[in-house]
């Protein structure tokens, strides 16, 4: 039986656990997260809908991206890693969908950990999906591994 949730458009927001954030953010140090909400922002500088982090200069921060999960998610991919040849370091939390293009022309460019099991999402309990963190940076290339998060 297919999980509906899997292809549902009701919602493309999934809130990052704390968890998964404060053990990352230990790493990287985060200065922005571009594409948020006022409620759920996880940096003090940050960009709503309103600032549309797409149209921004990420380039000197260091960034946590957790995108919408939509038709949009290659924009922010693609995004993410035109920012970090610019010099940013943006560190991507989202699905492991490894069949589609964004991940083919983006993703695999980047240092990929795969998350062992299903993330429970703030407010939505466990993903129907598979999950990773896609991270850009200089000299960070195809370093791909799996993690228990």
């Amino acid at each position: 039986m297919i999980n509906k949730s899997m292809f549902s458009s009701e919602s493309n927001e999934w809130v990052t656990p704390t968890y998964i954030y404060n053990q990352l953010n230990r790493e990287f140090r985060f200065t922005l997260d571009p594409c948020c909400t006022i409620e759920n922002k996880k940096c003090k500088k940050f960009y709503t809908i309103k600032e549309d982090g797409l149209k921004q200069d990420w380039s000197k921060d260091v960034v946590f991206m957790n995108p919408p999960y939509g038709q949009q998610i290659k924009l922010w991919i693609k995004k993410a890693y035109e920012e970090s040849l610019k010099g940013a370091t943006v560190v991507c939390l989202i699905p492991a969908r490894t069949d589609t293009t964004y991940w083919h022309d983006y993703c695999f460019k980047g240092q990929i950990r795969f998350i062992k099991g299903r993330i429970k999402f703030s407010g939505k309990g466990p993903a129907p999906f598979p999950s990773a963190i896609v991270i850009f940076k200089k000299g960070i290339y195809n370093d791909s591994y799996a993690v228990s998060l």
